[in-house]
């Protein structure tokens, strides 16, 4: 049997596993409203002569490059568009690459794994001698980078020093509460919470090392609940950070409430205008930044039979991880030429 039983009457918060994929998910061609900055999004830089040189070679777009995620889409329409979350994001590098609007220059491959797969982009800036396109977004991968405790549940880390916890940049404590028993073990362990604007923190007080973080954006549900030491306060986290079930108690039970409240009050006021932690200003930024807004607008046109021959829209994007060198040439009768030998699966038609 659990530590937990059943439920309280006290209303419960929910945060779908779903409410944010901008960061950690690579979609493809989405609807005009998903390309919108979600609440906490914002906008860093942009660039309006991009070429994405894997998949849409040939073809013009504007690149967007938010806090959470790389947006592109085609002048030509913004049906063709990508999100690529920096979650998703394995390595940045520059390398030459071989574009038809600029021939052979220096681009930005981006290697990536989502679900299982790895997929690999690459961006070609069409405007000459702006190195704009690799600094930035390579920047702003590592502020992501480097402020994973605002989004991800830590456990054991480094993150209280002489009894206090250490303050992230943008973060502010609003409590302090001594006598909080951890209830993951048969006797419990007794700490202490800080209750922040961006997180949940407790560390056992005999060894500040035995602690955990819990960012109010993997908060699943907060609630009180009966357990085998009595009413407990629950928190459950979303299934991406692990779905733990981590459960408190504070004595007396008053306080336990006015604890709940705070918690559940800040959490809440959390979801409205969340912080994900990246700070970054782009100095040189071009004065026409307006331009940049994309606008919801509602699709007229909703295709329901597509050609099953064509191939599906990302397997342009695969990462070729068994390819170490070139593929021996072939005759292609199509355009006269001899070129590389095409994966299985793919015919030079569809390269165009």
């Amino acid at each position: 049997m659990g530590v937990f039983g059943g439920g309280s009457n006290l209303e419960d918060g929910q945060l779908s596993d779903d409410a944010i994929w901008q960061d950690r998910e690579i979609r493809f061609d989405v609807s005009l409203a998903h390309l919108e900055l979600r609440r906490g999004e914002f906008l860093i830089d942009s660039m309006d002569s991009v070429e994405d040189t894997k998949g849409n070679n040939g073809e013009r777009g504007e690149l967007v490059i938010s806090n959470l995620r790389l947006l592109w889409w085609s002048h030509k329409s913004r049906r063709t568009n990508l999100s690529v979350g920096y979650n998703s994001i394995i390595s940045i590098n520059i390398r030459s690459a071989s574009s038809r609007l600029r021939g052979a220059t220096q681009a930005l491959f981006v290697l990536t794994k989502f679900n299982g797969s790895r997929f690999e982009f690459i961006f070609t800036n069409l405007v000459k001698n702006s190195p704009r396109l690799f600094t930035t977004i390579q920047a702003v991968y590592r502020a992501y980078d480097t402020t994973k405790l605002y989004r991800d549940l830590k456990l054991r880390g480094a993150i209280i020093g002489d009894k206090e916890l250490k303050l992230l940049p943008l973060e502010q404590t609003y409590n302090k509460v001594n006598g909080v028993w951890n209830l993951s073990s048969d006797q419990g362990n007794l700490g202490t919470f800080f209750i922040s604007n961006v997180r949940l923190v407790w560390h056992a007080n005999l060894a500040e090392n035995f602690n955990v973080s819990i960012p109010f954006l993997q908060m699943k549900s907060i609630r009180i609940r009966d357990s085998k030491f009595g009413p407990a306060l629950v928190i459950e986290t979303t299934q991406r950070s692990g779905g733990y079930i981590l459960g408190f108690r504070v004595d007396p039970q008053e306080k336990m409430q006015e604890v709940y409240k705070e918690i559940h009050s800040l959490w809440q006021v959390f979801s409205v205008n969340p912080i994900f932690g990246v700070e970054f200003v782009v100095e040189d930024k071009p004065e026409n930044i307006h331009k940049l807004t994309v606008k919801t607008a509602q699709d007229n046109v909703e295709i329901v039979n597509q050609d099953e021959d064509h191939p599906d829209v990302f397997t342009a994007y695969y990462a070729d991880g068994v390819k170490n060198s070139d593929r021996d040439p072939v005759f292609c009768s199509e355009i006269g030429l001899a070129i590389e030998g095409l994966r299985d699966g793919i015919t030079i038609d569809q390269l165009w």
